[in-house]
């Protein structure tokens, strides 16, 4: 009598594929819990860069106009001629809108109120006005 031997087929069995997929499952868990806040940090990030661009190009104005854009004038003095103003001849900035990455306008005020020439923020992830989640020219990086 000849023995019929069965060879093993190369598959993996459903265990195999259940043990892998959770262990994948968990994996991807532990990455989003550390990457959760991260998203956030790279919001308020961007709106410091922002800001330390726009002030750039509102000193280069002031250097080349003799005073800073009134507040009426807004932002929109770096990107528009806002007329009457001698002196203004091209675009301090290529931006054409100037909203912070909630999407809410960066706010210019001049006087500054925070003991400084003007002041330019953005009223962070909150959206409201005079919260701890401001974002401003006022602050500077602790050491």
């Amino acid at each position: 009598m000849k023995t019929v031997r069965r060879e093993r087929e190369n598959a993996f069995t459903l265990v195999e594929l259940l043990l892998v997929v959770t262990i994948i499952g968990i994996l991807a868990g532990a990455v989003l819990v550390n990457i959760g806040g991260q998203t956030e940090k790279a919001k308020i990030t961007r709106a410091k860069s922002d800001i330390s661009t726009i002030e750039t190009a509102l000193n280069l104005y002031e250097i080349q106009i003799g005073q800073y854009p009134t507040t009426d004038q807004g932002l929109q003095a770096l990107i528009e001629d806002p007329g009457g103003v001698e002196g203004w001849n091209k675009p301090f900035l290529n931006k054409k809108n100037f909203r912070d990455p909630w999407g809410n306008d960066y706010r210019y005020r001049i006087p500054g109120s925070q003991g400084i020439n003007f002041d330019l923020y953005s009223t962070g992830p909150d959206g409201q006005e005079g919260t701890d989640d401001d974002i401003g020219n006022w602050e500077k990086e602790s050491a």
